[in-house]
């Protein structure tokens, strides 16, 4: 096992790979109560057309099937995980995202009991065509639940705009329709095709030694027999061109006040390296230096009442796709879309891209980096986000601290170009 110094962060590392290709990643933290375990498979919701282990062409699944294959995972033939969880005390949890879908539990007392429930839940599927059928209901509610949620309606519609030919406009949960068509088959396909060791990982921080907690890991995982593949075969997709954007559409709801979604999509393929973590890192700045609440672009739009404290940005930087979001609420929503895109337009010259500006939101966003290093759960969360295979959250820092003004604004020329914008509104219903 390898050891890995971070005097920046006061921080000991513990990383090694399996024989079986599980990567097994521990921080102690022995002044903590808590512990924080996730294991997560590189698998989301985008995942929908690959080369099934065992076969030999691509396949395509529907929509929602990796969200709906966590929802299955929990419940085993005679028992449920929830129940072994709460046994020993773990509080215990799981998420679907574009790109990955992660398991977790946080406990204070029985740690190898809980990461032995863990391990051997997620490792050990079992689905029947009863158990998923009763399974499309509840997810066809949960869909439900969130087509009535006016921003994220405007969310899933501006990402639409962005990216129609590309899985990552489909809702992570699928559509009712959708997932209609989900079989035990293909879970166990999917399954078996991404839930291999070689495409996992264990992130563990909390009181614990390392080096008892590998031989636990290590003992659980010889009990286990693997077969051993390549990793999967996905199809390859090119997402970055500008020509299939959709400029506009809109969506009325049942509100009384509009929504303004503007978005740009990357003109640049996502790399998962050093070099990627780097630009999402430095584009989250960019953003900020334009948009944050100590940017005179934010004064300027909230003194001409086009913006209140509903605005908000984001961006996503992802495997095979990445963007920005500018939204808030609007009386007047194609004045605010209009605003935001010549602000965006107008982005690289901005008087807000300055060295002072820059200074003072870096050390800003370095307190509150090093304030996760407080809390087991935001270091484990913020692990799963920035883990690029090569560059790790561990090297944000470092980027945060090395990144220039000059990176900035060259990252604003490449990035902000308004041919690949598009705008969402979500309207009252007349």
């Amino acid at each position: 096992m390898q050891q890995i110094e971070f005097s920046n962060l006061g921080e000991h590392f513990f990383t090694t790979t399996l024989d079986n290709g599980l990567r097994v990643n521990i921080l102690p933290k022995p002044k903590f109560h808590k512990t924080f375990a996730i294991f997560s498979t590189n698998f989301g919701a985008v995942d929908q057309t690959f080369v099934p282990v065992g076969q030999t062409a691509f396949k395509t699944y529907p929509s929602g099937i990796a969200h709906f294959l966590e929802h299955k995972m929990f419940e085993k033939a005679d028992h449920d995980a929830f129940d072994l969880f709460g046994k020993y005390g773990a509080d215990a949890n799981a998420f679907t995202s574009y790109t990955k879908t992660s398991y977790l539990f946080a406990s204070v007392g029985s740690v190898h009991e809980n990461l032995d429930i863990l391990l051997d839940f997620v490792q050990d599927p079992y689905f029947s065509e009863k158990s998923v059928n009763k399974e499309k209901g509840i997810i066809a509610q949960e869909i439900n639940m969130y087509a009535d949620e006016p921003d994220w309606r405007g969310q899933m519609g501006i990402i639409g705009n962005l990216f129609p030919e590309h899985p990552v406009h489909l809702d992570i949960a699928g559509t009712v329709a959708s997932i209609q068509d989900i079989t035990a088959e293909q879970l166990y396909e999917n399954y078996n095709t991404f839930y291999t060791p070689e495409n996992m990982s264990l992130f563990i921080s909390g009181p614990t030694d390392p080096e008892t907690l590998l031989n636990w890991i290590e003992a659980n995982q010889a009990r286990k027999q693997f077969v051993s593949h390549d990793l999967p075969q996905r199809k390859a997709i090119d997402s970055q061109g500008n020509e299939d954007i959709l400029p506009f559409r809109l969506a009325e709801m049942p509100i009384s006040v509009a929504k303004s979604f503007v978005g740009i999509k990357g003109p640049m393929n996502s790399q998962i390296n050093a070099t990627g973590l780097k630009t999402k890192i430095q584009l989250q700045l960019l953003l900020q230096m334009l948009f944050g609440v100590s940017s005179q672009n934010f004064a300027n739009l909230y003194k001409n009442g086009l913006i209140d404290d509903s605005f908000g940005y984001e961006s996503n930087y992802e495997r095979t796709f990445n963007f920005a979001l500018l939204y808030g609420d609007a009386e007047k929503p194609s004045q605010l879309s209009d605003q935001l895109l010549d602000l965006l337009e107008k982005g690289p010259t901005s008087p807000d891209l300055n060295q002072a500006h820059l200074e003072r939101l870096k050390r800003k966003r370095i307190g509150s980096f090093l304030l996760n290093f407080n809390s087991v759960e935001a270091i484990a969360n913020l692990y799963n986000t920035y883990d690029f295979g090569e560059a790790t959250v561990f090297d944000v820092l470092n980027i945060i601290h090395e990144t220039t003004i000059d990176d900035i604004v060259n990252l604003a020329k490449v990035y902000l170009d308004t041919k690949n914008a598009s705008v969402f509104h979500v309207i009252p219903k007349q």
